[in-house]
């Protein structure tokens, strides 16, 4: 299975969670290599690397491999390069011979007896090559292979990245679908709650409408001013908007593939329907207050989701 598709079918698994943490190691042809990923959540893909010195080289196929797997995150990789077995110490024999060469000829020429030092001569500068590198860098063929096996140290990395990010989002999902259910529930009592406020807008204009006039009041204008009032706190469209908006966000996470900035556009689309509904609803007869204290549930509701949403992919 080629990258892409394996990766087509790993987002077919649900939804995915920026955070995670995973570590792949390889032992091959003389190196051990192992690659350390850890991602939290970004608006964007920010992929920082930390790679041994003198193989900056890979960095365009390293970034390669975590573009295919990884679509917004801060992404750190630390990459570590160690030679194994006969590989593990570099000599650089010839650097080597030309010190004891010259020591040879300064004892000779002082006329001194002692005998080279070889723990001394190896801490001279060049003569044993760096941790995870030969002396002298590697030739174009060694190079083309670690680069091909640090590709592969990698993609096993971000494949371990992604299984727990699955894991996660599957943990989001389910928690996520709590909050949804508590606002649907509480929608549908605003809903019921709304269609009896009518009768306590007329009963509420006639007594106000009584003590301001002391005098019997013309039905059909009470209830045309009712009416008036009733519509200016009518909340069936932000009720049918909150409910579709509920209903598009459950679809949402039965989804898979980069949802994060839809379910934020769904979430800020909520707390402005939820904003509309605390302004219109009127807070003195006991239906208004009881209908206040569920928008605040939902509003609360809805900032517990954005909370959850920030870190899906």
């Amino acid at each position: 299975m080629s990258d892409s598709a394996a990766s087509r079918a790993a987002r077919s698994q649900g939804i995915k969670s920026m955070t995670g943490f995973a570590e792949a190691r390889i032992e091959r042809d003389g190196w051990a290599l192992r690659a350390s990923l850890r991602s939290v959540n970004h608006r964007f893909l920010d992929i920082h690397l930390h790679l041994p010195e003198g193989l900056e080289s890979l960095e365009n196929d390293i970034r390669r491999v975590l573009r295919e797997h990884l679509h917004r995150g801060h992404v750190d990789l630390h990459l570590r390069v160690d030679p194994v077995g006969e590989t593990a110490v570099q000599i650089n024999r010839e650097l080597a011979q030309a010190y004891l060469r010259a020591a040879d000829d300064l004892r000779k020429q002082f006329r001194l007896q002692e005998e080279p030092d070889l723990v001394a001569l190896m801490r001279l500068p060049g003569v044993v090559g760096a941790a995870g590198m030969p002396v002298g860098g590697l030739l174009d063929e060694g190079l083309a292979r670690l680069n091909a096996q640090a590709a592969d140290c990698v993609a096993q990395a971000v494949a371990k990245l992604e299984e727990m990010q699955f894991a996660e989002g599957r943990t989001l999902t389910e928690v996520m679908r709590g909050h949804l259910a508590r606002i649907g529930e509480n929608t549908a009592k605003i809903a019921d709650l709304a269609g009896r406020m009518e009768p306590a807008f007329a009963e509420r204009l006639e007594a106000k409408l009584r003590e301001l006039l002391a005098e019997a009041v013309d039905p059909a204008r009470l209830a045309q001013e009712a009416a008036i009032l009733a519509e200016r706190s009518d909340v069936s469209e932000e009720l049918a908007r909150l409910a579709s908006h509920v209903e598009q966000f459950g679809k949402l996470l039965g989804g898979s593939g980069e949802l994060g900035k839809k379910l934020d556009f769904l979430l800020q689309e909520m707390q402005r329907e939820a904003n509309t509904l605390l302004s219109k609803t009127p807070g003195v007869e006991a239906d208004g207050l009881q209908i206040t204290g569920l928008a605040l549930e939902i509003k609360s509701e809805i900032e517990k989701l954005r909370e959850q949403a920030q870190n899906i992919e």
